[in-house]
């Protein structure tokens, strides 16, 4: 009986694992897709803008460039610790599932 509830356990903390992987790489495509909104800003900067307006469009995507960088500086944490919770999941389960991510 209580062979059927080891059993239990591990495929419990393997399907946990599964799920934690697979936020990681929720979480690592999300940092992709902010690093090319990033990328598309800087271009927009490099314009050649002479307009009064097109000045002050380019400071408000500057402005919104710093606040999107603080936002992947949190997502590069929050998939650093995703990781490590991953590594620590897949320890728990025998060690089937360190380092996929």
């Amino acid at each position: 009986m209580s062979s059927d509830f080891i059993v239990g356990d591990l495929a419990a903390l393997t399907a946990r694992g599964n799920e934690v992987q697979h936020l990681a790489g929720r979480v690592a495509v999300c940092e992709g897709q902010v690093d090319t909104v990033l990328a598309r800003f800087r271009e927009i900067q490099m314009l050649d803008w002479q307009s009064p307006a097109g000045r002050a469009y380019r400071v408000s995507v500057a402005l919104q460039e710093v606040a999107l960088g603080r936002a992947l500086a949190r997502l590069e944490d929050a998939r650093l610790a995703v990781n490590r919770h991953a590594q620590e999941v897949g320890l728990s389960s025998g060690g089937s599932l360190v380092g996929q991510y």
